[in-house]
């Protein structure tokens, strides 16, 4: 893994004149860990920050400490602006400091905010608090990395606005995010030189930045395992930039909406993995602590049922909670003050079904108006290509239309980062390109340090792979596009091994709320260790995240020379077989979405088996070509 670190004084080399040569090092690491090639105001950063920082780190006489620019939080797309790392000058251990660097001259609260800023020429409006960013990168790094198990003081932030005066900022003082970490001014660099040797000693921090980087990076807080401690012990969760805004927004829509006495409709996309369900029980846990009447629904009843089972274990308080999205038919118009409603890709035209009432079903209005109507503060997290059966209707232009057109104040914000598979955008830009979900087709894929691509010749050797990592103490599930029958149990508990390729065959996960011959209940086959053994489908599958990821690509997509081509025939969704409510292009659309949720559910690697063999050569020519 090849890794960008300077020590002070080779920085100063490196910035000497015009920073030219820093800025193509730079450039050159952002192209080898496949973020693409930099955009002109981060090279713009990196010639106005770095040299006023190898200068402060000079003058501070802490030119010995080891630098680390652009330091990739792990399992995140985030990164640091630099991380210093040294030993304390009075315990002797390794210390580290992490640097936001802001070029800003101008800046106030936004809009009376504690948390979120206005700068003055930014393109962007409103950003977190420089603090509170850092604040959260160095929180972040403390639960990740594994040599610093143990030590919650081995890492602090400092937000360091070097072109700003004090004059310029001096509304970020009074702010409560202030308190969240140290923040200097070019004004008052004398005053940052002290912090800085106060945490870090003027000798070498080689061996600090040794062990920084090659520690181990501990498992990621599993959002479900965690639920129980955000609802009931008020563990907080650590967001990052446009999560942290997308959270902060929220709470200040509802006391806007109390305020002003109007409601407010709250949009929040992205990608799997984006944050967007630590998002909704942040906000679930922090707006019930304050004494609002809050609930969340999903349309997903494996990830509600989960979130009950996880979250309000031993709670009926907590577990309720926990809503769909047909529950709000017949709910008093704006009886909640904030509504969460998580995975709403999978909003429905309505919410009737079989066992509506007849007067109800003949009365009922769009489902989306329901959950408008239903809260002074509808609060939406969706990921629009997420939308995998039909009659699935979410989408930001349908809510932001049904908002609009009753005259309501509309909030939206985009989750340009993501969580999942390692934080590696280059992986999820990859699977959409596969399927042609974006762009001009499929392209190569090249493993990265933190996430890697497999394609195997056979089901056993999917299995056996991801066998071997259980064995190396990672998490991992097998899924499989709706090819095969999916049967109940037999009589005597045994599962039908429906999953059936040639001598090999595996069962599903199962459809029931209870658990039958050793395996769990459908909502917990995802999280469940005896999970193992069954293949699972997307709708067990949504919302979910492993570590690894064995995905087995039916014949209902295949690749025929230069394109895909669904082929319906072999697909066996019941939701599938209505030729009129689903033609075949609205067949084709879906079953690439089904595929979509299914490769993005790993959080290290993924491995690929099609049943089809072209499509299998075609995997195997794109993954890592090279070797």
């Amino acid at each position: 893994m090849q890794v960008l670190r300077w020590s002070g004084r080779t920085l100063a080399t490196l910035c000497d004149g015009d920073a030219s040569e820093v800025e193509r090092r730079l450039a050159e690491h952002f192209l080898w860990s496949g973020w693409g090639a930099p955009g002109p105001s981060e090279r713009r950063s990196w010639r106005g920050s770095l040299p006023v920082l190898s200068a402060d780190l000079r003058d501070a006489g802490l030119d010995a400490v080891e630098v680390i620019p652009e330091h990739r939080l792990p399992l995140s797309s985030k990164r640091a602006d630099v991380v210093l790392a040294g030993v304390h000058p009075r315990t002797g251990l390794p210390s580290y400091v992490v640097v936001e660097l802001k070029q800003w001259g101008t800046a106030a609260p936004f809009e009376g905010s504690d948390t979120l800023v206005d700068v003055v020429g930014a393109p962007y409006r409103p950003v977190l608090h420089p603090a509170a960013q850092v604040s959260g990168y160095a929180s972040y790094l403390t639960d990740f990395v594994r040599a610093l198990d143990g030590r919650t003081d081995a890492v602090v932030g400092v937000a360091y606005l070097h072109n700003a005066t004090e004059y310029g900022v001096a509304g970020l003082r009074g702010m409560a995010a202030a308190a969240e970490a140290r923040l200097f001014t070019g004004e008052r660099r004398s005053e940052f030189h002290d912090f800085l040797r106060s945490r870090l000693a003027p000798t070498s921090g080689a061996e600090a930045a040794d062990l920084f980087l090659a520690s181990a990076i501990a498992p990621s807080k599993q959002l479900l395992s965690l639920a129980a401690k955000e609802i009931q012990e008020r563990e907080q969760f650590v967001l990052l930039d446009e999560q942290r805004v997308a959270y902060e927004l929220v709470l200040a829509a509802v006391e806007k909406a109390r305020r002003a006495d109007r409601k407010v409709v709250v949009v929040i996309a992205g990608g799997p993995g984006s944050g967007k369900s630590v998002i909704a029980l942040s906000l679930l846990g922090e707006l019930a602590r304050q004494g609002h009447t809050v609930l969340h629904a999903t349309g997903s009843k494996s990830f509600t049922s989960t979130l009950r089972q996880v979250a309000g274990k031993g709670s009926s308080q907590v577990k309720s909670l926990f809503k769909y999205f047909n529950s709000f038919m017949t709910a008093e118009k704006n009886g909640l003050e904030v509504l969460i409603l998580d995975e709403a890709h999978r909003l429905r035209e309505k919410s009737v079904n079989r066992y509506t009432r007849k007067e109800l079903r003949e009365t009922a209005r769009p489902q989306i108006e329901e959950l408008i109507d239903a809260a002074r503060v509808p609060v939406f997290l969706l990921d629009q290509h997420q939308v995998v059966r039909p009659g699935e209707m979410g989408s930001v232009a349908e809510i932001e239309s049904h908002a609009r057109a009753r005259g309501l104040d509309l909030h939206h914000v985009d989750l340009s980062a993501q969580y999942r598979a390692g934080g590696s955008e280059a992986y999820l830009a990859w699977v959409l390109q596969l399927l042609g979900l974006e762009g001009d087709g499929p392209v190569p894929w090249s493993d990265e340090p933190h996430f890697a691509v497999e394609v195997v010749d056979t089901p056993r050797a999917l299995e056996e792979r991801l066998g071997s990592v259980l064995a190396q103490g990672y998490g991992a599930r097998m899924t499989a596009g709706y090819c095969w029958r999916w049967s109940d149990p037999r009589p005597d508990g045994t599962l039908v091994r429906d999953v059936s390729i040639g001598a090999w065959s595996r069962p599903w996960n199962l459809k029931s709320e209870r658990s039958v011959g050793g395996a769990p209940p459908s909502q917990l086959w995802a999280t469940d260790p005896a999970g193992f053994g069954q293949v699972g489908c997307v709708y067990t599958a949504q919302g979910f995240e492993y570590d690894w990821n064995g995905v087995i690509l039916g014949d209902d997509l295949v690749w025929r020379t230069d394109r895909w081509v669904s082929q319906r025939e072999f697909n066996k969704d019941p939701d599938f077989r209505n030729r009129k409510a689903v033609d075949d292009a609205t067949f084709d659309r879906l079953v690439r979405h089904v595929y979509k949720v299914l490769l993005t559910r790993g959080m290290v690697g993924t491995v690929l088996y099609s049943t089809d063999r072209e499509t299998r050569e075609m995997l195997g020519e794109l993954v890592n070509p090279a070797r």
